[in-house]
């Protein structure tokens, strides 16, 4: 793996600072009517990103993840306006504004979309790895679920193949305590997620997913595993989300305190206080940073403002349409 090097460091505290503010104007415009649908945001989780774009190779990894899904294709390198664009439904987003907030993609920069069907992405994450195995391609796969994901067949009926196969993916688990708002202990006799892969001879463990060294170092080792022909791995990033599981979450299944507590090790917190204690920046460079990225999101935010909506034909463009099917009501 790549050096945790001070200018890693100072990379890390500039997008998970620029991630959680980005998720933050969406949550403000969100209030505001213009964003619509379902919204939900990744504050707390960024570490889970940030380690793993460390430890893979953007030109030949793919991700594929939930709906949880704004910031991950930024981090490999989608324009962040275009994804703010695509949350307001504009012409000029990712999808031309038909994918909204649960559905962003670019296959141009290897991330294959947030799913809105809970678990769905698995055997799909499965299915990319397999073609990267069947067309001799030296990629990995990094399919991320949330932990209500878990209970899902999908998982396991994946799980087997990808095992029995030996396909090259890494299943990514975020456990961020609550799926939609039931915590793991109501929903699972065994509440360490991870060892659900023992039960298919998987490679399997628990990460920190607070700490982007940590997930840094374990997504390496999986997707060097899966790269050099060993398999699957299942990993358990424990992490925890600041806000509900969308906007209209009232959270009512969890205190205020416990999130004060776990804010305690936030990990922008974690890496700023790294880099201001080996003395990689000072006081002022991080200002100048904080400025940097809020004049980043403001841009992200004019941009998504002044575009145009799409034009109507572009809804029917993306249709299929088979003129000859023979079972229409009006040919019966």
């Amino acid at each position: 793996m790549k050096k945790i090097t001070k200018e890693v460091y100072l990379k890390w505290y500039e997008d998970m600072l620029f991630w959680r503010k980005f998720e933050d104007k969406l949550a403000a415009v969100y209030i505001q009517q213009k964003v619509r649908g379902f919204l939900h945001l990744y504050n707390g989780q960024e570490a889970v990103l940030a380690g793993t774009l460390h430890a893979i190779d953007k030109e030949k990894d793919k991700l594929i993840t939930a709906y949880r899904n704004h910031v991950q294709p930024i981090g490999m390198g989608v324009d962040p306006r275009r994804v703010m664009a695509e949350l307001y439904g504009k012409g000029t987003g990712t999808s031309q504004g038909l994918g909204g907030s649960m559905h962003i993609f670019s296959k141009e920069h290897n991330f294959l979309g947030g799913h809105g069907i809970v678990g769905g992405q698995i055997p799909l994450g499965a299915g990319m790895a397999f073609a990267d195995k069947f067309f001799k391609r030296d990629g990995v796969t990094l399919c991320y679920m949330g932990d209500g994901a878990v209970r899902q067949g999908s998982l396991h009926e994946t799980f087997n193949l990808a095992m029995l196969w030996n396909l090259p993916v890494v299943f990514i688990c975020e456990n961020n305590g609550y799926a939609m708002g039931t915590s793991v202990a109501r929903t699972s006799k065994e509440q360490e997620i991870w060892k659900l892969g023992l039960g298919f001879d998987m490679p399997c463990g628990p990460v920190d997913g607070m700490n982007p060294v940590k997930v840094a170092e374990a997504v390496y080792e999986a997707v060097e595993r899966a790269r050099s022909g060993g398999g699957p791995t299942f990993l358990e990033m424990k992490t925890y989300r600041y806000r509900g599981h969308s906007m209209s979450d009232a959270q009512h299944y969890r205190t205020k305190e416990e999130v004060e507590e776990y804010k305690k090790i936030d990990p922008i917190t974690q890496v700023k206080d790294i880099i201001l204690s080996k003395k990689y920046a000072t006081k002022a460079a991080i200002e100048k940073i904080d400025k940097q990225v809020k004049d980043l999101v403001a841009e992200c935010e004019k941009f998504a403002e002044d575009s145009p909506w799409p034009e109507k034909n572009v809804m029917y463009d993306t249709v299929y349409e088979q003129e000859d099917y023979p079972f229409l009501p009006h040919k019966l």
